[in-house]
C-alpha cells in the first residue's frame, strides 16, 4: 500500500505498513538529506495541550508525525543509508517465478502506485529487490511485450523500408533488444544496454557526481539535453543523442544499461563514434550546431543582483567596485529595473536616470545587460501598454486548446498575463520590433531571457486544465508534483508547432535565436543573450547560467559538475551563480566561491532580493587578487572559445593526451587559490585589468610551462573582439622545444615578456 505523502518524496518507494514490528532494518529510503524514513500507521496520542509528543524506539531513532497533530501517520528517521525494502509479513518471497537479477531488472510499472495486482495484470513479476532501487515490478525474461519484425525489407522509391528494425549493434554501442520497446500514441519507452557504466551527460539537473550512479531516475531543471556519453572499457567514447521534446525520463540501471521513456513523438537517435571524448563532442556540436563565438568583453567578470530596488543603491554598488578596483566588465539589471515588473519599461521613479547612467557606464568601458521575460502583462489601461497591444493585434501569443483565444496565467507583472509563441514567425517581428525600439530608451550591450520554461506561477491558465488525456497522460514523468502543468501552461494550449504538450521543452529554446538576432541588429555588434531555458542545439546563440542555487557547500561543488556537463552539451558559455543565489552566504564560502568563479567560463555574482552584500576589505582584497589571474589568462580562453566555436570542442573539459593521473596534497589558506599551470602548455597571457581600463588592450605575456621532455605548445586567436563576421586567423600556433636555445613565434607588437617555467 502507498501512502499520501509529503511534498518531495518518491511515492515509487514509500510502501505502508501497519506496526512498527513489519518494518525490516534494512527498509526504508534514501532523502535528500541523505536521512533514512520509515513510515508506519499507529494512532497518536497528543501531550498537554495538543502538543504531538516524539518518539524513539529501540534503535534510538527520532519518530515524528508527518502532518502534525491528529494525525496517522508517523515519520522515523536516523543518520544511515539503507536499501528499499517492504512490509515484512507480505508474500515477497526472495525467490519468485521466473524472476530477473535486480540489476537487470526493467521497470514494468514506473508510474506510482504499483502493487502486486497491478503489477501481475500486466504479465510482469513482482518481488522485493536485494539492489538498492531497483524495481520491485519487472519485466520477465519472456516478457509478451515488444515488437516483432514483420516480414523483410521492402524496396520502395525512396530506398529500402522495414516495417519495424529494433535490435540495433553499433560495435557493442547500442543494443536494444526487442523485449524492451514500447511505442504508443502517448508512452515510448526503450532499453539498451551499455559496455560500462562510465556515463555522463543527461541535463539539466544536479547530481553529487560528474559520472551517473546507475541506479536512479531523475528529471530535468531549466533544460533538456537528452544526449549522454559512455567511456568504454578500453577508454573510447561515444555519444548518443534522443532528440525528442516531450516530457521524458531515464533509468540507469547497474546492468549496466538504460531505459528511455518519453510521452510522445519519436525515437529519433542518433550515435557519435568518438574515439575520444572531445572526438564526441565536436562530432555532437557538428550535427547541433557549434557554439556561439562570445564578444571578448563578455569573459570579464560579471555583476548581477535582484534587488538594487533603486538607482542610488546600484550606484553605491559601481563605486563600491571602483574603490576596491575589483576588476568587472559586465552589470546586469534584473526584474527591479522594470516598470512594476513589466516588460520594455523602467522604473521611472526608483531608477529615475537609468537612461543615462547606462550611457555613462559605457563611457566608462563597462557592457549592460538587461532581462526581458517571456510574459507581458494584459490589463493596463488601454493606450498605456505597447507591448501588449502590438501582440494582440499580431496575434503572436500561445492560445487555449481552442486555438483563438490567448492563454492567461499569472506572474511577476501586476495582474494577469499572455505568453509570446516563440515559434511563429509573427511574434519573432513582434520581439526584433519591441527589442529595437527598446534600444533606443535604454543602450544595452544584451538581453538576458529569465523564466522562458515558460514559468508560470499557476497550474495552468486560467481557469484550469481540463481533464483530458493531454493534460493528463497515463505516464507523467518524474516532474514537479507529477503534472506537466506545474508552474507553467496546459499542455493542450496551442502553439504555432503543435500542442505545448510536444513544444513546452523547445520554448526557450525558440525565444533564443530571435533575441540573439535582435541584439545583433540592435548593437550592430556581435550578440550576447543568456537564457535560463536551453535545449539541443542553444549553445549556437545563448549562454546559460545554471540556475536558482543555494550559497551551500554542496551547490559549489555541484557548479563543477554542471559545467561540464554543459560542455558535454554545446554550451561551454556556462556558469553558476557565484555565492549563491538564495539565502545568506558565509565569509568562507562566499571567498572560496569567488576563487572558483574566478575560472568559470561564465563568471558572474549573483544573488536575491534581501540577501546580505559583503563590504570587507579583506574580502575584498582576495576577490580582486583572483578576478585579476581571471583576467590575466581571458587571452587564453578567449582562443579556446575560438577553437570551440570553430571545432565544437569544449572549454571547460579539455584534458591534454598527455595528462597523468596522479595528485598532490598542498596548502590552501583561504587568501591564497592553488592555481598550477600543467608542464608542457603555453599561455597567451594580458596584464591584469582594472576598473578603467579594457582589458584586450593591455599588453601581452607568454607564459610557458615546459613538459619533462622539454617542450610546450600552444596558439592564440586574437582580434577586435565583438566584430559580426567570420571570425578572424588564428594569430600564432608554436611548438617551442629546449635544445641549446629558446625559439618563439612572435605574437604581435603586443607582445611585452616571455615567461618560461621548467628548465633545468
Amino acid at each position: 500500500m502507498l501512502f499520501s505523502y509529503p511534498k518531495g518524496i518518491d511515492t515509487n518507494y514509500l510502501v505502508l505498513c501497519d506496526n512498527l514490528e513489519q518494518i525490516p532494518v534494512e527498509s526504508g529510503f534514501t532523502h535528500k538529506t541523505h536521512m533514512r524514513g520509515f513510515l508506519w500507521r499507529v494512532p497518536i496520542p497528543l501531550g498537554p495541550a495538543g502538543v504531538v509528543p516524539s518518539y524513539t524506539n529501540d534503535t534510538n531513532s527520532l519518530v515524528t508525525p508527518v502532518f502534525g497533530a491528529g494525525h496517522s501517520w508517523l515519520w522515523v528517521q536516523d543518520s544511515y543509508e539503507y536499501s528499499l525494502g517492504g512490509c515484512l509479513g507480505e508474500e515477497q518471497d526472495a525467490q519468485c517465478p521466473g524472476n530477473v537479477a535486480a540489476q537487470k531488472r526493467i521497470d514494468c510499472h514506473p508510474q506510482p502506485g504499483a502493487s502486486r495486482e497491478a503489477c501481475e495484470a500486466r504479465g510482469c513479476t513482482w518481488c522485493a529487490p536485494d539492489v538498492p532501487n531497483a524495481p520491485w515490478c519487472f519485466f520477465p525474461e519472456n516478457s509478451p511485450y515488444g515488437y516483432a519484425r514483420s516480414g523483410g525489407p521492402e524496396q520502395t522509391d525512396k530506398g529500402w523500408r522495414n516495417k519495424l528494425i529494433l535490435s540495433v549493434s553499433v560495435c557493442h554501442r547500442w543494443d536494444s533488444p526487442l523485449v524492451d520497446l514500447f511505442f504508443s500514441n502517448q508512452f515510448l519507452e526503450i532499453t539498451t544496454a551499455v559496455p560500462s557504466t562510465s556515463v555522463y551527460g543527461f541535463g539539466e539537473h544536479e547530481h553529487p557526481t560528474f559520472k551517473h550512479n546507475m541506479d536512479f531516475a531523475f528529471a530535468n531543471l531549466y533544460g533538456v539535453h537528452p544526449f549522454y556519453m559512455c567511456v568504454e572499457p578500453d577508454a573510447n567514447a561515444h555519444g548518443v543523442l534522443l532528440l525528442n521534446s516531450n516530457a521524458q525520463d531515464v533509468t540507469l540501471s547497474p546492468n549496466p544499461s538504460l531505459t528511455f521513456r518519453t510521452i510522445g513523438g519519436i525515437l529519433d537517435f542518433y550515435l557519435f563514434m568518438g574515439p575520444t571524448p572531445e572526438n564526441v563532442v565536436q562530432q555532437y556540436t557538428e550535427a547541433i550546431g557549434r557554439p556561439h563565438m562570445p564578444a571578448y568583453w563578455a569573459l570579464g567578470f560579471q555583476l548581477s543582483r535582484w534587488g538594487y530596488n533603486s538607482l542610488d543603491v546600484l550606484k553605491e554598488t559601481v563605486d563600491r567596485m571602483k574603490h576596491y578596483d575589483i576588476p568587472y566588465d559586465v552589470q546586469h539589471y534584473d526584474i527591479d529595473y522594470m516598470e512594476r515588473r513589466l516588460d520594455f519599461t523602467y522604473d521611472k521613479v526608483n531608477f529615475a536616470g537609468l537612461p543615462e547612467f547606462i550611457k555613462e557606464m559605457k563611457k566608462n568601458g563597462k557592457h549592460n545587460i538587461l532581462i526581458l521575460d517571456p510574459f507581458i502583462a494584459k490589463d493596463e489601461e488601454p493606450g498605456t501598454y505597447r507591448p501588449y497591444e502590438l501582440g494582440q493585434e499580431m496575434g503572436v501569443w500561445v492560445n487555449n486548446s481552442d486555438g483563438v483565444t490567448p492563454a492567461v496565467g499569472q506572474a511577476w507583472p501586476p495582474g494577469d498575463c499572455v505568453f509570446p509563441d516563440y515559434s511563429n514567425p509573427r511574434t519573432v517581428e513582434w520581439w526584433t520590433q519591441l527589442c529595437l525600439e527598446f534600444k533606443d530608451v535604454l543602450d544595452y550591450d544584451g538581453i538576458w531571457i529569465d523564466m522562458n520554461e515558460p514559468s508560470n506561477f499557476m497550474r495552468g491558465q486560467i481557469p484550469g486544465c481540463a481533464d483530458t488525456e493531454v493534460n493528463n497522460p497515463p505516464y507523467t514523468p518524474s516532474i514537479s508534483d507529477r503534472s506537466l502543468s506545474e508552474k507553467t501552461l496546459c499542455p493542450d494550449s496551442k502553439t504555432y508547432l503543435g500542442d505545448h504538450y510536444n513544444t513546452h521543452s523547445l520554448f526557450g529554446w525558440a525565444q533564443t535565436e530571435p533575441t540573439y538576432n535582435a541584439v545583433k541588429q540592435a548593437t550592430g555588434k556581435r550578440p550576447y543573450v543568456l537564457s535560463r531555458s536551453t535545449f539541443v542545439g542553444s549553445g549556437k546563440h545563448t549562454a546559460h547560467w545554471l540556475g536558482d542555487n543555494f550559497s551551500q557547500w554542496k551547490d559549489l561543488r555541484r557548479s563543477v559538475i554542471g559545467i561540464m556537463e554543459f560542455n558535454l552539451f554545446g554550451i561551454p558559455f556556462i556558469g553558476a551563480d557565484i555565492c549563491g543565489f538564495n539565502y545568506n552566504t558565509t565569509y568562507e564560502l562566499c571567498l572560496r566561491w569567488m576563487q572558483l568563479g574566478s575560472f568559470y567560463p561564465f563568471s558572474r555574482n549573483h544573488n536575491s532580493e534581501g540577501n546580505m552584500v559583503s563590504k570587507q576589505n579583506e574580502f575584498a582584497k582576495i576577490s580582486r587578487a583572483t578576478l585579476r589571474i581571471r583576467y590575466s589568462l581571458l587571452p587564453y580562453l578567449y582562443t579556446l572559445f575560438y577553437e570551440s566555436h570553430v571545432y565544437g570542442g569544449t572549454v571547460g573539459l579539455k584534458v591534454p593526451s598527455s595528462w597523468k593521473k596522479s595528485h598532490v596534497t598542498v596548502s590552501a589558506p583561504l587568501n591564497k587559490i592553488p592555481l598550477y599551470i600543467r608542464g608542457g602548455n603555453i599561455l597567451p597571457q594580458q596584464a591584469p585589468a582594472t576598473t578603467t581600463t579594457e582589458s584586450r588592450l593591455n599588453p601581452f605575456e607568454l607564459l610557458i610551462a615546459l613538459d619533462e621532455q622539454g617542450e610546450a605548445s600552444g596558439s592564440l586567436f586574437w582580434d577586435d573582439g565583438d566584430s559580426i563576421g567570420k571570425p578572424g586567423l588564428l594569430l600564432g600556433s608554436s611548438t617551442l622545444k629546449l635544445v641549446e636555445g629558446l625559439e618563439h613565434k612572435s605574437y604581435g607588437e603586443q607582445l611585452r615578456e616571455l615567461g618560461v617555467f621548467g628548465l633545468q
